[in-house]
C-alpha cells in the first residue's frame, strides 16, 4: 500500500515537474546598475601659490600630481580632481608659457585627444571663451574610448592649462553614460569658473 503511494506521488510529482517546465523562454532586456549621482554643488579651490582658481564639486577631492608617467610633473600645479565615488579623475596640467612653446603645447593637447581615435567613432573639438573671458578648445570624444572630456585654457602669454577627465573602469559609452553627463556638468562648470592669478 506504501508502496502504491510512492509511485503515484512520483508520478504525479514529476507529471507536474515536466509540464510546467514548457513555457517558451524570454530573453530579459541588457541593462546597467543604477548609480546614485550626487548633487551639483561647488566649493573653490583657491590654494596660495597656484596660477589659478577655479570651483569644483564637494564631492570630489583636490590631490597633488607629482609624477607625469615616469618623470617628475615639471612644476608643482599639476593637481587631480578625483570622484571616489564613481571612480574618476579629471587630470589637471599647467605650462608656465615663459618656459613652455605655445604652438607645441597646442600640438600636444590635440595629439593627446586625437590619439582616442582607435577607439572613437567621432571627436569634435569646440573653441569657446568661457564666463570669465578665458579662450580654449573643449574636445568630446564619442564611442568606447578611455577619455570623452577633455580641454585646455590658455591666455596665450602667460599660462596653458589642460585637463582630461577619465574613469577607473573599462570604456563603455553606453554604461558609462551617465556619470560621463553628470562630471561633465562639473567640468563645464569648473571651465567657467575658472580664473588666472
Amino acid at each position: 500500500m506504501v508502496k502504491a503511494i510512492f509511485t503515484i506521488l512520483t508520478v504525479l510529482v514529476g507529471g507536474w515537474w515536466l509540464t510546467s517546465c514548457n513555457s517558451p523562454f524570454i530573453s530579459k532586456p541588457k541593462g546597467y546598475f543604477e548609480i546614485a549621482l550626487p548633487r551639483h554643488e561647488y566649493k573653490m579651490f583657491n590654494e596660495p601659490g597656484y596660477p589659478y582658481r577655479f570651483e569644483y564639486p564637494v564631492y570630489s577631492k583636490i590631490t597633488k600630481d607629482s609624477m607625469f608617467f615616469d618623470a617628475k610633473a615639471e612644476n608643482p600645479w599639476w593637481i587631480n580632481i578625483e570622484f571616489p565615488g564613481l571612480s574618476g579623475k579629471i587630470f589637471i596640467s599647467y605650462k608656465s608659457l615663459q618656459s613652455n612653446n605655445f604652438d607645441t603645447l597646442i600640438n600636444d593637447a590635440y595629439n593627446l585627444s586625437y590619439k582616442h581615435s582607435i577607439k572613437a567613432y567621432s571627436i569634435s573639438d569646440s573653441l569657446f571663451r568661457s564666463s570669465n573671458g578665458i579662450p580654449g578648445v573643449y574636445f568630446n570624444v564619442g564611442g568606447d574610448a578611455a577619455s570623452a572630456s577633455q580641454f585646455y585654457l590658455t591666455d596665450s602669454t602667460k599660462h596653458f592649462i589642460r585637463g582630461a577627465l577619465y574613469f577607473e573602469a573599462t570604456p563603455n559609452e553606453d554604461s558609462l553614460a551617465p556619470v560621463n553627463k553628470h562630471v561633465k556638468e562639473d567640468l563645464l562648470h569648473l571651465i567657467n569658473s575658472f580664473k588666472w592669478q
